[in-house]
C-alpha cells in the first residue's frame, strides 16, 4: 500500500471506549489516511489497546506516548512536528469520541487539495447552528463564543474555536509552533488567527457536531475562560508583530 499524503492527529486521555472504534472508522474510508495518537499516560488502558493496533495496521497507526495530560495545544503542536518530520502534506486534527465524524474526512481534504484552502475547518455553524445532543446553555456558549471571537479578532470565521481541521504543510511550516501561548481550547482561536493573519486561505466546510456517547468529556469553566480573555491578548499582540512568509 502507498503511504498516505494525510495524518490524522488524534489526541488521547481515557478514551478506551473510542479509540478502537474511531481508528477502524478512519481505516476504512475509501481516501486513505494514516494516524497519529497522542496518547497522555490514560490509566484507563487507551494506549495498551492502540499498541495492539499498530501491530495490525503498521504502516498506517502511529502512537506517541506522552508522561501525563500537558494541554491539548502541546498535544497537536507535538503531532504537528511529527507530521512535518515525516513529510505529510496535509495534516489533520480530530477528536477520538467521534463527536468528528470520520466520513468528514475526505471533505476536509478535498477542500484543501482541490479547492485551495490552506486551512479547511469543520464549521459547525456556517449554514446555521449543526450540533446534536448539547445542552442548550453549552450551545448558546459555545455559539456566541465564536461571533465574539470573531468581533475581536476580525478572522472571518463563523466556527473560531472548531477543532476539526485540515492543514496543507506549508502553514504549518510558515506559523512558528514554540511561539504558539495557549494550550487548551484558546490554541484553536490562537492557530486559525494566526494562519488568518499569514494570509492563507482559510475555508469552512459544514459538518454536524455529535456529543459524545461514550467517555467523559474534558470540557471545562477553565477552558473558556482561558478562550474569553485570550482572545484580547491574541488582539494585542498582534499590534507588535510581524507577519511575514518565509
Amino acid at each position: 500500500m502507498n503511504r498516505s499524503d494525510s495524518i490524522v492527529i488524534i489526541p488521547t486521555y481515557n478514551e478506551k471506549e473510542n479509540i478502537e472504534k474511531i481508528i477502524r472508522a478512519v481505516f476504512s474510508l475509501e481516501k486513505n489516511f494514516d494516524i497519529l495518537v497522542i496518547e497522555d499516560n490514560s490509566p484507563d488502558g487507551t494506549a495498551q489497546i492502540v499498541s495492539r493496533l499498530i501491530k495490525e495496521f503498521p504502516e498506517r497507526l502511529y502512537m506517541i506516548e506522552r508522561k501525563g495530560k500537558l494541554g491539548l495545544g502541546t498535544a497537536y503542536i507535538t503531532g504537528f512536528k511529527w507530521g512535518l518530520e515525516n513529510g505529510y502534506e496535509y495534516i489533520f486534527e480530530m477528536d477520538a469520541d467521534f463527536s468528528h465524524n470520520p466520513a468528514d474526512l475526505p471533505r476536509l481534504y478535498k477542500a484543501c487539495s482541490e479547492e485551495g484552502a490552506d486551512l479547511a475547518i469543520g464549521s459547525r455553524y456556517i449554514t446555521g447552528v449543526n450540533v446534536v445532543n448539547w445542552p442548550m446553555g453549552r450551545v448558546l456558549m459555545s455559539y456566541y463564543a465564536s461571533k465574539y471571537v470573531r468581533f475581536i479578532t476580525g478572522i472571518p470565521v463563523h466556527d473560531t474555536t472548531a477543532g476539526f481541521k485540515c492543514y496543507r504543510r506549508k502553514v504549518l511550516e510558515t506559523i512558528d509552533l514554540d511561539n504558539i501561548h495557549f494550550k487548551g481550547y484558546a490554541f484553536q482561536i490562537e492557530m486559525k488567527f494566526t494562519t488568518y493573519k499569514f494570509g492563507f486561505k482559510i475555508k469552512e466546510v459544514p459538518v454536524i457536531f455529535i456529543n459524545r456517547e461514550l467517555g467523559t468529556s474534558k470540557m471545562s469553566g477553565g477552558i473558556f475562560s482561558e478562550a474569553l480573555f485570550g482572545v484580547i491578548k491574541l488582539k494585542v499582540w498582534s499590534w507588535f508583530r510581524k507577519y511575514e512568509r518565509k
